[in-house]
């Protein structure tokens, strides 16, 4: 008797491949469903202000070249119009980019780029200059593209806050410049939402912005942003996250582009610069960290940026002037 045959189909085998994935996909969607909601920028953004200075609004005609300055970055909105975008040669961006509908144009660090747009009609704009607290040490700075390209539409909820700044921007009244502003940090705040929510579509690479966009670490890295004193170890990171700590190290890894403990020490690094920057003594700075004492700061700092808190902070002082510092 001849055995029965127990091969499939290609065709069966990929609607049982398919479902199998669909089962996957939606017991996927369910856990992370149950999570907890978080606030992934907020504590971010309160150690990393961010703060923007509307510097033009209107149309630009003909070539409009925007200098890149230390510390500093753009967003531009296009309303109406169409231009073309250039770069030179060494940036990392295309050299020449069409952009030919309403869109945001946003660079977080100093790039050099330029305008062309048509010589007598143009296209109209509303312009910020952003300033970053910690310049290029900023997180938030470091994880991102050299530039976010996306028309307005892509941006849900955006239509609001524009509207708002459009409206604010058209005419003078009291207070508009300070208005106007914070509108801008506005529409940057909701921008950055989208990215955490669309870093594949914004072409970002592994790093904090990644690792803010998946549900389970967010948890984890949410917590260390809040609290960066405490004693985060694999373990409390992991539970954090509801997950085990190999499970969680690897996701961690792979999503985050670090081991947890490296991103851990770099995140209270980038803190530690930032209240050096400000006038904070080494000693306070160790105690707010979690760090045993100065000394313990100290020697972390030295190993992992090359000069102590004190040679750093002087280097600091002697390219800015004390008055930056």
């Amino acid at each position: 008797m001849a055995a029965k045959s127990t091969s499939t189909s290609p065709a069966a085998a990929t609607t049982t491949a398919g479902g199998a994935a669909s089962k996957a996909s939606k017991a996927s969607k369910a856990a992370t469903a149950s999570l907890p909601p978080i606030d992934r920028l907020s504590s971010l953004l309160e150690h990393f202000r961010v703060r923007a200075r509307l510097f033009h609004v209107g149309p630009l005609c003909g070539v409009n070249p925007f200098d890149p300055l230390p510390g500093r970055g753009f967003l531009h909105v296009m309303k109406r119009g169409e231009m073309e975008l250039r770069h030179p040669a060494g940036a990392g961006l295309p050299r020449r980019l069409r952009v030919d509908e309403p869109s945001l144009l946003f660079y977080p660090r100093p790039v050099a780029h330029e305008f062309r747009n048509p010589p007598r009609e143009g296209s109209d704009f509303t312009c910020a200059e952003l300033e970053f607290d910690g310049g290029a040490l900023n997180p938030l700075v470091r994880a991102l593209p050299p530039l976010v390209l996306l028309p307005l539409a892509r941006v849900e909820g955006l239509d609001l806050s524009l509207q708002l700044l459009f409206s604010e921007t058209e005419r003078l009244r009291c207070g508009q410049r300070i208005l106007a502003d914070r509108l801008f940090e506005v529409v940057l705040i909701q921008l950055l939402r989208w990215l955490i929510d669309h870093p594949a579509e914004a072409g970002v690479q592994p790093g904090l912005v990644t690792g803010l966009s998946d549900p389970r670490l967010a948890l984890a890295l949410a917590a260390v942003h809040e609290a960066p004193g405490e004693a985060w170890s694999l373990a409390r990171m992991a539970e954090r996250a509801g997950m085990s700590r190999s499970a969680f190290a690897a996701r961690f890894r792979a999503l985050v582009g670090q081991a947890p403990a490296a991103y851990l020490a770099d995140w209270r690094l980038s803190l530690a610069q930032e209240q050096l920057r400000l006038g904070r003594s080494i000693k306070q700075i160790a105690d707010q960290l979690g760090y045993a004492n100065a000394s313990a700061l100290s020697r972390v700092f030295t190993q992992r940026v090359g000069r102590s808190p004190r040679e750093w902070r002087q280097g600091l002082v002697a390219s800015t002037g004390p008055q930056d510092a």
